[in-house]
């Protein structure tokens, strides 16, 4: 599967599961490491974790590979790392902590359905 179309099937799991505030950040020109970075946060631990999930089990569906998941149960952000996109789901107070959009400030923010 093209980086664009996991993108677009993460954006889509995550707003089938009601993520807040999601954002897509295209970071290709900007580091060899991956393609996309999506954000979103969840109201509360367990709103997070069903987010993540979520991400997961439509992406196995569809064939895709996940190379990792860090964080857990009662974590208050949680990556899912698939190769071409990396997923970040925080609850509102950490992504306002870490702000890892000021980090790539410079990309592309190419919105939560993807297009810029």
């Amino acid at each position: 599967m093209q980086a664009e179309q996991l993108k677009d099937l993460i954006v889509n799991a995550l707003e089938d599961v009601k993520a807040q505030d999601i954002s897509v950040i295209d970071v290709r020109d900007r580091t060899s490491v991956t393609d996309f970075m999506v954000l979103a946060s969840g109201t509360s631990n367990r709103h997070v974790k069903s987010l993540a999930d979520s991400v997961v089990v439509d992406a196995k569906e569809k064939g895709v590979r996940v190379s990792s998941v860090e964080g857990g149960g009662g974590s208050d952000w949680i990556l899912v790392d698939m190769g071409d996109v990396i997923v970040h789901v925080m609850l509102p107070a950490t992504r306002e902590f870490y702000d890892l959009e000021r980090f790539w400030r410079d990309a592309p923010d190419v919105g939560a359905a993807g297009s810029e």
